[in-house]
């Protein structure tokens, strides 16, 4: 039988297009076996396992990350980002402030419910996961994915997990009083490490995991423009990204199985937060594209000012107009927003609780579970 006629049977179509579809999934699938491999040797990517995860995964593999949107974004591009302080601002109020006062109010009414399937320590993670920043590397990759902003993806994951390390803290205990006072990081006994520890250990993770490389990746972009380009198309560095993704994934899910998190609490309670948290993503990232596109932005300003318009409306308008976002920039948002980051709140759980407290792997289920589902 001659190839072309091969081709032409239906067993071959239908091959096809399994291995074509099997393909484009390469990551969920990657993702599903890395979860498989976590669970199978867990002591192999934990922090302080075998490979060390904690720098040749929290380190490397997210420095790599970031030299490759280094290597592709616009220096003028980033500049103009950095700049962007309505983005700022708006990605902030979500990370810090909407999400996390959204998700005491559950919790606190949940805690009232009285319902002994539901882990209260379970519950004071889900505050601590939803006072994080944004994710550190996750949204830059899937941003680039859906043709957003990446270069604003990115300075917001700068700007967020520096400033994290200064408001988690501040937030968990503004939240963990009254009812909540057992919560209380500072109620803890076995906590060792201070704010400026763990602030110093955030910057220098930041520094080389995400500043030098992404410096770096902008120096040789402008020195050697061509070749970047066809480097970043020959070898589908994009592609490389995503891996880095998996094996950051890889690193959380190891660890929380190796402090068997997911057997210090009920079933009931892994089958609630798993619900929970892909309800409470889309319900977020719904959110966040209204906060982005404000109706009454547009009803307010219906025209752009000419000479005849009020001094008031002109100023208003150069205010307040740029908080309609463009698609670039709400699918960036729209990705930073609901996103929470491991990266800072692992060591945050860590330090804040102490880092052989009995309670430890309940709180990091909320997180792992957490950055698992928002892939």
């Amino acid at each position: 039988m001659h190839l072309e006629t091969i081709k032409e049977t239906r067993l071959y179509r239908y091959t096809t297009q399994v291995l074509t579809f099997l393909l484009d999934q390469w990551f969920f699938i990657g993702l599903a076996i890395f979860i498989a491999l976590a669970h199978s040797y867990p002591n192999f990517a934990k922090q302080g396992g075998i490979i060390r995860a904690e720098y040749t995964i929290g380190y490397g593999a997210i420095a790599i990350i970031f030299l490759i949107s280094g290597l592709s974004m616009s220096t003028k591009l980033l500049v103009v980002n950095i700049l962007n302080w309505r983005a700022h601002f708006t990605v902030l109020t979500l990370s810090f402030l909407i999400t996390s006062s959204i998700i005491f109010g559950i919790s606190t009414g949940i805690k009232s419910a009285h319902n002994d399937k539901i882990d209260d320590w379970l519950l004071v993670g889900l505050i601590i996961t939803h006072s994080c920043p944004t994710t550190v590397a996750s949204n830059v990759v899937m941003t680039k994915l859906a043709h957003g902003n990446d270069v604003l993806t990115l300075c917001e994951v700068f700007v967020g997990n520096m400033l994290g390390a200064f408001i988690t803290p501040a937030l968990l205990q503004l939240y963990m009083r009254g009812t909540w006072d057992f919560g209380n990081p500072t109620n803890q006994i076995e906590v060792h490490t201070t704010i400026q520890h763990l602030y110093g250990e955030t910057m220098k993770q930041l520094g080389i995991a995400l500043f030098i490389p992404a410096f770096i990746g902008q120096i040789i972009q402008n020195i050697f423009p061509k070749q970047t380009k066809w480097c970043l198309q020959t070898f589908k560095l994009n592609k490389v990204g995503s891996f880095m993704l998996l094996l950051n994934l890889f690193q959380a899910f190891s660890t929380a199985f190796a402090q068997n998190s997911f057997n210090e609490v009920s079933k009931e309670s892994i089958i609630f937060l798993v619900f929970f948290n892909l309800g409470i993503y889309l319900f977020f990232t719904i959110l966040t594209y209204f906060y982005c596109r404000l109706y009454v932005i547009k009803w307010m300003f219906k025209e752009e000012p000419n000479e005849s318009s009020s001094i008031w409306y002109r100023y208003s308008y150069r205010i307040l107009y740029p908080f309609y976002y463009d698609r670039k920039d709400t699918v960036a948002i729209m990705l930073c927003g609901p996103a929470k980051t491991p990266v800072l709140g692992l060591p945050l759980i860590t330090s804040q609780y102490g880092a052989h407290s009995a309670i430890l792997g309940k709180l990091f289920i909320p997180l792992v579970l957490y950055q698992g589902e928002q892939m």
